[in-house]
């Protein structure tokens, strides 16, 4: 679709969805920022938790990536919950949930009890990602959820800029306090903010365009138009089961899968690859963490406002992922011996691969529509997420083998060149609106 087919918003139009923007995407954001920095603050626990428990690196990489089995096993059902009972209650479930297993990590003391408690924590969040992905398209159209699902997914670089120097500061500082490590107050700490929030969003988020008692009714008209007009030229599938015939819903499980990994892969083991270019103390480690994040920020907005301008899903996709490629291998190639590059490179590599992940969704929510929709976004997010399991758990390993993670990080590189040419299989056609 070129630039001159493209129909110009009215005024009006625009108005109203900066309204729906600005009432909903705030809160959403904050409580994706505190479940992201629940689900990854693991990743810097691991600074001190393998000496003070005596873990090996395959441990943690298994523990680290056992959360996505149970992510796995409840993800689809979440979903269909969410679709029948409405957002507002299923979300806050969801938050009370994984804020009691979050604070309860600081009772890990073995590996089992850590692969527990991960385990539980991935059941306890699931639904709550692919549930906020499929609660934005009841307000917003395929043209418009690009740069949404962008400024949302902006909340994982934020957690990792907020939560870097805040998870080195509460471990650096609270050590020893109450005979608790820096760790374990880590997690009792960070998993507070979730309980919190769980009561602000069943309080004040809407379940859909009707419910909204702050949108006049022409407001609701024209949302309602709009999102009824984007489903015209899309099919519901009749039943769970027919989603599963689609090969359109196993190619997006494909690309997902490898764009994940290469999201996983870097942002379970960053404070690690920060700490092994040259960077010494946790609170240090912590706030150079932040220069990857703060970029990976501006860059998912940037290529969300340009793909919806441009209305092109798929090179707007393969582009950032193959920035994830050249920051991950110049990363593992500059090593120890130049700080700076190392920084640089991985600071390109979050850059790419974490705004890879927001505009995936183009894909699959220009085909699925409804009910199918929840369980389809639900089953794409499940098993591409599975790979959050393999990431850590092959860097582990391989790092156990030889000592270094260069190996790992090469293989995941290859695995986003793979999902590159994925993406490519997607007809234009169907996914550029």
């Amino acid at each position: 679709m070129t630039a001159a087919t493209i129909s110009t918003p009215s005024a009006f139009e625009d108005a109203t969805y900066k309204k729906v923007a600005w009432r909903i995407m705030p809160l959403l954001m904050i409580c994706y920022i505190v479940a992201y920095l629940d689900r990854v603050n693991v990743g810097f626990a691991k600074l001190q938790m393998l000496g003070d428990l005596g873990f090996s690196e395959a441990v943690y990489g298994f523990g680290a990536g056992v959360f996505f089995f149970g992510y796995f096993i409840f993800e689809v059902p979440s979903n269909i919950i969410l679709h029948k009972v409405g957002a507002r209650v299923w979300i806050a479930r969801i938050m009370v949930t994984w804020a009691v297993i979050s604070g309860a990590c600081m009772y890990i003391s073995t590996p089992t009890s850590f692969y527990v408690m991960r385990f539980l924590l991935g059941l306890a969040e699931a639904g709550f990602f692919p549930g906020i992905i499929l609660y934005l398209t009841y307000w917003f159209p395929s043209a418009r959820r690009s740069r949404i699902v962008s400024i949302f997914m902006a909340a994982i670089p934020l957690a990792g800029l907020i939560g870097g120097p805040l998870s080195g500061l509460v471990m650096e500082s609270a050590a020893g306090l109450g005979d608790l490590k820096g760790w374990q107050w880590m997690f009792v700490i960070e998993a507070i903010p979730a309980i919190i929030l769980a009561v602000v969003v069943f309080f004040y988020l809407d379940d859909g365009i009707q419910k909204a008692k702050w949108l006049n009714n022409e407001e609701k008209v024209l949302l309602a138009a709009n999102i009824v007009e984007d489903q015209v030229n899309k099919v519901e599938h009749s039943s769970f089961i027919a989603v599963l015939k689609d090969g359109r819903l196993w190619l997006g499980i494909l690309v997902y899968f490898c764009i994940v990994m290469g999201q996983y892969g870097l942002t379970f083991y960053l404070p690690t690859l920060i700490k092994t270019a040259g960077i010494k103390g946790v609170l240090n480690i912590g706030l150079f963490t932040a220069i990857p994040y703060g970029a990976a920020v501006i860059s998912m907005i940037l290529f969300g406002l340009r793909s919806d301008k441009m209305r092109e899903r798929r090179w707007h996709l393969v582009i950032p992922m193959y920035m994830g490629v050249i920051g991950l291998v110049g990363s593992a190639l500059a090593g120890t011996t130049n700080t700076e590059v190392a920084v640089a490179f991985l600071t390109l590599a979050a850059a790419g691969v974490l705004s890879a992940t927001p505009l995936f969704w183009a894909l699959p929510t220009s085909f699925l529509v409804g009910g199918a929709a929840a369980a389809g976004i639900a089953a794409i997010n499940s098993v591409g997420n599975l790979s959050g399991f393999v990431a850590p758990f092959l860097i582990g390993a391989i790092k156990d083998a030889t000592g270094s993670s260069n190996i790992g990080l090469y293989v995941i590189s290859g695995v986003l060149v793979i999902g590159s040419f994925a993406v490519l299989k997607f007809p234009a056609k169907l996914v550029n609106r």
